[in-house]
């Protein structure tokens, strides 16, 4: 197994800090900022962490939460968002029905996708998060919800999200 890029660890931290609020929870949008550049622009954070931005290797990025996104549909908000300068990246949290390939290709053609992903049998909660860069790399993950009292399972990957991957690009063009 390879080493975790700078991004793919950074992802982890962000779905860390998702889990630790729970399930059923709105969409999280998350800024992402070259660590260094945030210390060198924002001294008072450098002394309160005791980190010099030259402490800190290049290529590492510091997650900045956002505001909630607003109610509707998510690509829609995602269409408006246009980042400041200084943000290399952004990563986005969210929970959503899944269900198993078959399934999905079982589904009939006039049935509403979300309808039928909620009343399915075989649908899993999972939490979805990307985080992209400017540059196009990208790192996603999917924790699934398990069964009370045990532990949700989290698995990394590898375009686990391309529609979001991309939409998640857009913004930082």
């Amino acid at each position: 197994m390879s080493e975790p890029t700078p991004l793919e660890i950074t992802l982890f931290e962000i779905e860390l800090h998702a889990d630790a609020g729970g399930w059923d929870r709105p969409p999280q949008l998350f800024a992402l900022v070259e660590t260094a550049e945030l210390l060198s622009r924002e001294p008072a954070l450098a002394a309160r962490v005791g980190l010099a931005p030259t402490d800190v290797p290049a290529g590492l990025y510091t997650p900045v939460e956002q505001e909630a996104l607003p109610e509707g549909p998510l690509d829609e908000a995602l269409g408006h968002i246009m980042w400041p300068d200084g943000v290399v990246g952004c990563a986005l949290v969210h929970e959503v029905l899944a269900l198993p390939p078959q399934a999905e290709n079982d589904r009939p053609a006039l049935t509403d996708p979300e309808e039928y992903a909620r009343t399915h049998p075989d649908r899993r909660e999972v939490r979805l998060a990307v985080a992209v860069l400017a540059d196009g790399a990208s790192a996603s993950a999917i924790r699934v919800r398990s069964d009370a009292g045990a532990d949700d399972e989290l698995m990394f990957g590898t375009d686990l999200a391309p529609n979001l991957t991309e939409a998640l690009l857009a913004t930082l063009r």
